[in-house]
């Protein structure tokens, strides 16, 4: 699988998948292989394959020193869903080369231990991990975020506004009614129309402004 074709090596780690779980082992020791083309293509055959076997060697894969490599065990943590990865995930949102797609992952999986790390990337510089962690942390459904996702209501992004409604929402957050209110003449209609649709499942009228 280390051919410099990128091509050639896609083909052979879908060959390699179509053996099945016999090959699991086999790709968790190529992950550790000195050629960062073999570490890439086994975490992506282990993600493909959705065996959780594969769940340790891809956690420790998301320290490894090649972008790539880090980019695939990421992708296939994803593809696998298990929660045993959150705590190695948290901790790769730290990493400007994964960390979007870390946050993305961390909201597909939703699990409580990451609140906190997604309130930071919540409160950070890079609006996708912002979109993906207002999202997230309605979908956990932790009372810790109503704060900060009160606070990113404001934020310059549309959909971070929006995404930070809807999670308001999720979470019955009554208190975020006053603070929802201005979004009503916010500059995007979509926003607008969410919040809107926030407002009255939280229990808000017209008449009561």
């Amino acid at each position: 699988m280390a051919d410099e074709d990128v091509l050639i090596r896609e083909a052979a780690t879908v060959a390699v998948v179509r053996m099945g779980p016999s090959v699991v082992d086999h790709l968790i020791e190529a992950i550790g292989d000195d050629e960062w083309a073999i570490r890439e293509q086994a975490a992506s055959a282990l993600g493909k394959l959705k065996d959780p076997r594969g769940v340790e060697p891809l956690v420790k894969a998301l320290k490894d020193k090649d972008g790539a490599v880090r980019t695939a065990a990421v992708w296939a943590l994803e593809r696998i869903g298990d929660a045993r990865a959150v705590p190695g995930l948290v901790e790769a949102l730290t990493d400007g080369t994964v960390r979007e797609d870390v946050a993305r992952v961390l909201k597909k999986i939703g699990d409580a231990r990451a609140v906190d790390a997604l309130i930071d990337g919540l409160l950070g510089n890079n609006w996708m991990v912002r979109r993906h962690a207002a999202e997230a942390l309605g979908k956990i459904g932790d009372a810790r975020g109503i704060g900060p996702l009160i606070e990113s209501l404001r934020d310059e992004d549309w959909l971070v506004r929006r995404n930070a409604a809807e999670s308001l929402a999720r979470l019955g957050a009554k208190q975020a009614i006053d603070p929802l209110l201005p979004l009503l003449e916010d500059e995007n209609t979509m926003v607008q129309e969410t919040v809107e649709g926030v407002l009255a499942s939280l229990g808000w009228k017209q008449g009561d402004q």
